[in-house]
């Protein structure tokens, strides 16, 4: 049986399994839910970066989706594809992966309704590398001991579109099991570090990029608009993981959902400057959204 072992364990979070179940508790008593969540919920966008940046806020989807469902069957998570370069999504469809707090199982059966609407390819070795999907895993296993995973690449394409447009439609038909969908992406990547910026540099620049950058992106996944979210990010650089956001976002739609809720937004320096009490020249912008 084939397994994946983590590749981020030990930098992007804490690779010895109490050390993981501490920092998850913090990430989770780090904020507390305050709008209001519709009584179903089949989705989410959490951000991907070392926990201590983006830990919180992925915590803060998952508390939701928590609250809301005691039991998740599934988790389908579309992952962004930092050095996957194919144009159709990369499913890993059987075995099982490994992270600190144990193994989780993929779900072989829903792995092949998906391979067989012809929406995505099976490509376990395009994950071998990608950490996207892996720094969310460990939420699950806590949170939903049992659950299974489906993890899914999902290229900055249409394909990603007409590939949640195909989950949504077999969630929609399985009446006997709860699935929910997880999109991971950080937004905008600002500053002399990334090669980007057209605001400038220094504190109204980063400002521009959370206030106008990211918001613009936040507000196309809140609208439900697929399109128009995969066109942002390919114009204004304001997503590394588009499909990804792309890809729920279809789900979302196709399961009758008619607008996200913002659970959060915020940036690597807001994070710096309050927990190392330092700020910094560049920037990584963060949100945490449900449907």
């Amino acid at each position: 049986m084939q397994t994946r072992k983590p590749i981020v364990a030990g930098q992007f979070y804490p690779g010895q399994y109490n050390l993981c179940v501490d920092e998850i508790k913090e990430c989770l008593q780090a904020q507390e839910l305050s709008e209001s969540l519709p009584d179903t919920l089949v989705g989410g966008i959490v951000p991907h970066a070392g926990w201590t940046f983006s830990g919180d806020l992925a915590a803060l989807v998952f508390s939701a989706i928590k609250q809301q469902h005691e039991q998740v069957n599934t988790f389908v998570i579309f992952g962004a594809t930092h050095g996957y370069y194919g144009q159709s999504p990369a499913v890993y469809d059987a075995g099982s992966w490994i992270t600190p707090l144990g193994e989780i199982v993929i779900d072989d059966e829903l792995a092949r309704a998906v391979l067989e609407t012809g929406t995505a390819v099976n490509d376990t070795d395009a994950h071998k590398s990608e950490h996207s999907i892996e720094v969310q895993v460990p939420f699950i296993q806590y949170l939903f001991p049992g659950a299974k995973i489906l993890p899914i690449l999902a290229p900055i394409t249409e394909n990603s579109i007409e590939l949640g447009t195909a989950v949504g439609g077999i969630i929609g038909s399985d009446e006997g099991r709860k699935i929910v969908c997880i999109g991971s992406t950080d937004l905008t990547h600002y500053g002399p570090r990334y090669g980007f910026t057209p605001a400038g540099v220094g504190k109204e620049a980063l400002q521009w990029a959370h206030s106008v950058n990211d918001k613009g992106f936040i507000d196309l996944v809140l609208e439900l608009d697929t399109q128009g979210l995969l066109d942002s990010a390919a114009e204004n650089c304001s997503a590394c993981g588009p499909g990804a956001a792309a890809a729920v976002v279809a789900v979302a739609k196709k399961l009758g959902k008619t607008r996200g809720v913002l659970l959060a937004q915020t940036n690597s320096n807001e994070v710096m400057l309050r927990k190392m009490g330092a700020t910094s020249a560049d920037s990584v912008g963060y949100a945490a959204i449900v449907f």
